[in-house]
């Protein structure tokens, strides 16, 4: 293949993710809702069963590659994925459509911007408070708070958004003295354990029956969009693949409607387009700018 058709490879990869996630999302919609198995196990075992699928990375990197300087940043780190996860999933296990739940956790870039101003005291730019502005109004059409629609459950989402911005903004201050075997070894190995210690607390299942081929075909759906995603970073720039991770959206728009019958409604697809814009806008103003700083 040429080279130049490296970023369309790349972005395709991207695209194949997308629609791989919206996969693992309906099955755990499914497992959870519909099944009635209970959030915390359906987050530990779809983990566990994905961790088993990297065993051969693991192995390749060995124990040795998480030695550190900042044990607890990726205790930390780790402890926001976790809740991140437990919200998302329970997030499902309440009944949002898996469309509705992704929009909403779109909105984890813009928490991630003002934790960078708030945290890391960041310059926030004139552009990124404009994206900020954009997504977040998106995400209150969606929550619709006049209307007495604000709930726990519509909440889980926007508590995952704010615990994935919190694990992003800890991943980017690893990155400056890390190897990134270091952050992924980390997150493979305590991920599920953690888990485990909610499902635990909320009463261990064990999954038979349907419940188990489902969980194992989700868990190997989620290694699938994992790999899609390092295969997509690895065949081109990060700043041109990262557009076509927001078709997500709409990849999970597709599974709810065509697999589990839902589709957003009315002014929901304004908040949904506006969420999308938002991060779309903040993408491309970024690009833009360092397009701008290299040409300098």
């Amino acid at each position: 293949m040429n080279q130049t058709n490296f970023p369309l490879k790349g972005a395709a990869f991207m695209v194949l993710a997308g629609v791989a996630f919206a996969g693992a999302n309906a099955i755990t919609w499914t497992v959870t809702y519909k099944l009635g198995f209970k959030a915390q196990s359906d987050a530990f075992w779809q983990y566990a069963i994905a961790t088993l699928f990297s065993l051969p990375f693991i192995w390749r990197q060995g124990l040795a590659s998480m030695r550190t300087r900042h044990p607890w940043l990726h205790g930390l780190r780790i402890v926001l994925s976790v809740l991140g996860v437990q919200a998302f999933t329970q997030a499902f296990a309440a009944g949002m459509a898996p469309w509705h739940v992704v929009a909403l956790v779109m909105t984890s870039p813009f928490f991630v911007l003002l934790g960078a101003a708030v945290f890391l005291g960041e310059r926030v730019a004139l552009n990124r408070w404009l994206a900020a502005l954009i997504g977040f109004t998106g995400a209150m059409i969606l929550l619709r708070p006049w209307e007495g629609a604000l709930t726990l459950a519509t909440l889980y989402p926007v508590a995952a958004a704010i615990c994935w911005g919190g694990a992003s903004l800890i991943t980017k201050r690893l990155t400056a003295t890390e190897p990134q075997s270091a952050i992924t070894m980390w997150l493979l190995l305590l991920l599920t354990p953690i888990n485990g210690l909610f499902s635990l607390h909320a009463g261990f299942e064990v999954p038979t029956g349907s419940v188990l081929g489902l969980l194992i075909l989700g868990g190997a759906v989620m290694y699938a969009a994992q790999h899609f995603l390092t295969l997509a970073y690895a065949s081109a720039d990060a700043g041109f693949v990262q557009p076509f991770d927001d078709l997500k959206l709409f990849s999970n728009i597709a599974v709810s409607w065509l697999v589990l019958g839902f589709a957003p409604e009315g002014a929901y697809w304004l908040g949904v387009a506006l969420i999308l814009a938002g991060s779309l806008y903040l993408l491309w103003s970024e690009r833009q700018g360092q397009i701008a700083v290299a040409a300098a």
